[in-house]
């Protein structure tokens, strides 16, 4: 369960950081193949803000879960459990704000619900 849980923020960390950082350079989302249409129910003009949000709260807290699990820390699953909370909520709040879904969407969430019972249970918390 541990290199499970480990698997999964890494792929988070990794692809969060990557594409947030696309969708920086580029807020117009072309190289991500996205129209700014996508925003027109949300608040945004451009994915400018939904990249640094990406980046900094999603890759960067699932980035840190990566980090202390390798290091062994004591507050590993609590980091992981953080980052299993970032992905779903930035997924669940996408999806309302955008007013459109996509199939990866589920697959994001999915990711998200996991980190969040494995971490839960590796902390030492019954799930019934």
């Amino acid at each position: 369960m541990r290199t499970l849980l480990f698997i999964l923020v890494c792929f988070v960390a990794i692809t969060s950081l990557v594409s947030g950082i696309l969708i920086i350079t580029h807020p117009d989302g072309s190289v991500m193949q996205m129209s700014v249409d996508l925003l027109k129910t949300s608040p945004f003009k451009n994915f400018l803000v939904p990249g640094i949000v990406l980046t900094v709260l999603v890759g960067g807290t699932n980035l840190l879960a990566a980090f202390f699990n390798m290091k062994r820390s004591a507050n590993r699953y609590n980091w992981a459990l953080a980052g299993g909370v970032m992905i779903s909520g930035w997924t669940v709040v996408q999806m309302i704000l955008i007013n459109t879904i996509f199939w990866l969407q589920f697959v994001y969430l999915g990711i998200g619900i996991v980190i969040m019972l494995i971490a839960y249970q590796l902390k030492g918390k019954a799930l019934i």
